[in-house]
């Protein structure tokens, strides 16, 4: 490096859920690209890929709040946010009609209401840096009602999917780009207890690692809305 050239600025992400699965494989995935993490986690422990110098663990529970707490121990750290991937999720198999009021308020709490008060607390930060980036994990549930004990979980996905361009919707002017990423079956705990298919024929958490990956890195020119990938094959996705 010369010496009129400036280094490029560190990229900072808030990931949800990182403790394993799918929030843990983008973890991953940021490590490896040079990404300095804040991992939002209910047992805060280091990943042994990860650089503690380039590391932040925070205490997280989606269902329990604390989303200014930790955008604030965020910026301490850092300075600055880039992304956030709203990652942490809940499912409760259930059908819209034997469900509680009880089942839906915390599915909702999660899924729905966690990652909307993410995305308000990291706001002005990810609009400062003029291309701030939300990711919500949504679900191919979130695009169609495929069984009756997944119309419960449909409706918060559905819900999560609306929040992704609410969020694009406010900050677009402002370089923020948020998508709505909607997997099918990803070979995890939540999948595997969900399905029998074999885990070698469903997406893998690292293979969607790769895909929040490539979203967070386009520019404010190719802005992506939802991005659908799918295990098998089915009429629409």
């Amino acid at each position: 490096m010369s010496a009129t050239d400036t280094p490029a600025p560190r990229r900072v992400a808030l990931i949800s859920g990182a403790s394993r699965g799918i929030g843990l494989a983008i973890a991953e995935r940021l490590a490896a690209e040079g990404w300095h993490l804040s991992l939002g986690m209910r047992e805060p422990a280091l990943p042994t890929f990860a650089d503690p110098e380039r590391t932040h663990l925070q205490r997280y529970d989606a269902a329990a709040g604390g989303e200014v707490e930790w955008v604030a121990a965020a910026l301490e750290r850092f300075g600055r946010i880039d992304a956030i991937v709203a990652n942490a999720g809940l499912m409760i198999p259930k059908t819209v009609i034997e469900a509680e009021d009880e089942d839906l308020d915390a599915m909702l709490a999660v899924n729905v209401k966690a990652p909307r008060r993410l995305a308000k607390a990291a706001f002005e930060p990810l609009a400062a840096t003029g291309r701030g980036r939300v990711i919500v994990l949504a679900s191919l549930s979130g695009k169609r009602v495929k069984s009756p004990t997944s119309g419960l979980y449909s409706m918060t996905k559905f819900a999560a999917v609306a929040l992704a361009h609410g969020i694009r919707q406010c900050g677009f002017d402002r370089g923020i780009r948020a998508t709505a990423v909607c997997p099918g079956f990803v070979g995890t705990d939540m999948a595997r207890a969900l399905t029998d298919r074999d885990e070698a024929a469903m997406t893998s958490a690292a293979e969607l690692a790769g895909i929040v990956s490539m979203l967070i890195g386009l520019s404010n020119t190719a802005s992506v809305a939802e991005f659908a990938v799918n295990c098998q094959l089915e009429e629409s996705f």
